[in-house]
């Protein structure tokens, strides 16, 4: 079939500029609002949008809340109970929920997201996360600190856990209670489980029947060395980073060429980067737009990242023996690089990778933004991207009123979804159960 462009929304309570939450007619409260994630779930689903893609930024700190009271739009809903409401009000959006490895448990896990693939009928997926954070550790009562190549031995191995326990059922273990036998299940549909691993142990069967999808689909979003091989190991789609064409055809080839030697096709990833979208009917009123936001940032709180700027000049560049944190190595390495290349001082990358978050920004008329994603689709330097608007709701509002249907016009985009769940909307093999003995009732 038609190769067609994929495309996930990343949505925030207010946008993913970090002054949008200051812009006249934003609602500006960190209460939740149920309506709100409703209404938007549904529009990208009108628009025939793959996935809603829900991060979590979990845990806070009690220091510096004078720094942190002037940080808007990180304060929203738990993603899987959010996503599980969703799923009630939508029908064939896929539903990815981040959920980070070091904060939790395998069987947990397992059992939330195979919970959520039948409640949405097939939808879920699981944007695996390894970040750690000391302030979000400390919420957890976590001591020990894990360093970069520890997380990802961490999170490989718990998703290692976590399909085991998806597979310790046939597809149709419950399918044929026996009324007249008294048996509800035959016992060789079940398939034990005992793992003992370097991080963890785990023995038992999974509580719920194996998800819908066999597996929910596997989002990564690591952009360092070591992410990509984690994507290429065990990753189905990546929400990456890319800056330019040229970085995004990199990152393409390269994860997509690792494949290879884990037994797997270029097609069994999709590689999906940020747009950072301000779209309009003219370049000038969408550059208009984005510059109200860009005059509200308060640099004077405002990071770089994870980079601590604070003792250097705005007006001034970024240093070379900047120390460089474990966290978010990858991203980091992109900022310094941009940096570098087009001789950026700290307020210009500021404007330029804080807003966007390392993304590719795409800000001008229809045809500006559309020419951008078909170049990048065609070109090999993605699949799809995951829309990350500067501002909610309306920047996606425009992007759905304007973008979409020129997409649709060029051919490249979806008018209808193909039926089933989010794996066959991606056009994803559906795992196979390694343990089902395959037999069948009479």
């Amino acid at each position: 079939m038609t190769r067609q462009l994929l495309l996930n929304v990343f949505f925030m309570r207010f946008g993913h500029h970090p002054a949008a939450w200051r812009s006249p007619g934003v609602v500006a409260t960190g209460r939740p609002d149920i309506q709100y994630w409703i209404n938007m779930a549904k529009l990208a689903e009108e628009a025939r949008f793959d996935a809603f893609f829900m991060a979590d930024f979990i845990g806070r700190s009690g220091e510096d809340l004078d720094k942190a009271s002037r940080v808007g739009g990180s304060f929203q809903f738990e993603p899987l109970t959010l996503l599980s409401v969703i799923a009630a009000h939508t029908r064939h959006i896929g539903l990815i929920a981040t959920v980070n490895t070091n904060f939790s448990e395998p069987y947990n896990i397992a059992r939330q997201l195979a919970s959520l693939d039948h409640i949405s009928g097939g939808r879920a997926g699981w944007n695996v996360v390894s970040s750690f954070n000391e302030a979000t550790a400390r919420n957890f009562g976590i001591q020990e600190l894990r360093g970069h190549g520890e997380r990802y031995d961490r999170a490989e191995e718990f998703v290692s856990v976590v399909k085991r326990y998806w597979d310790s059922w046939d597809d149709d273990a419950y399918d044929y209670p026996d009324r007249a036998a008294g048996t509800f299940f035959d016992p060789r549909s079940a398939h034990v489980q005992n793992h003992e691993g370097h991080f963890f142990r785990a023995e038992g069967l999974l509580d719920i029947a194996r998800p819908l999808q066999g597996y929910p689909v596997l989002v990564q979003a690591g952009n360092s060395d070591t992410g990509r091989e984690f994507a290429a190991k065990v990753g189905e789609m990546t929400y990456s980073s890319a800056t330019s064409l040229e970085v995004a055809r990199g990152y393409y080839s390269d994860v997509k060429g690792r494949l290879g030697k884990y037994g797997r096709d270029p097609d069994d990833i999709k590689i999906c980067p940020g747009l950072s979208v301000v779209v309009a009917p003219t370049d000038q009123e969408a550059q208009d737009k984005f510059q109200a936001l860009q005059d509200s940032v308060d640099f004077a709180h405002q990071g770089l990242m994870n980079l601590d700027v604070s003792a250097y000049p705005l007006d001034g560049p970024l240093p070379d023996d900047i120390p460089i944190p474990e966290n978010g190595r990858g991203r980091i390495q992109q900022l310094i690089e941009l940096g570098r290349r087009e001789k950026l001082t700290i307020r210009q990358l500021i404007l330029r990778f804080s807003v966007a978050r390392g993304h590719v920004q795409a800000i001008g008329s229809t045809k500006k933004v559309a020419d951008l994603m078909e170049q990048w689709f065609v070109e090999n330097g993605a699949d799809g991207f995951n829309v990350v608007p500067p501002l909610l709701p309306d920047g996606f509002e425009d992007f759905v009123r304007l973008v979409i249907p020129e997409l649709q016009r060029r051919g490249i985009f979806r008018k209808e979804y193909r039926g089933g769940g989010l794996r066959e909307n991606l056009r994803l093999k559906r795992p196979a159960n390694p343990y089902s003995t395959r037999f069948r009732q009479t």
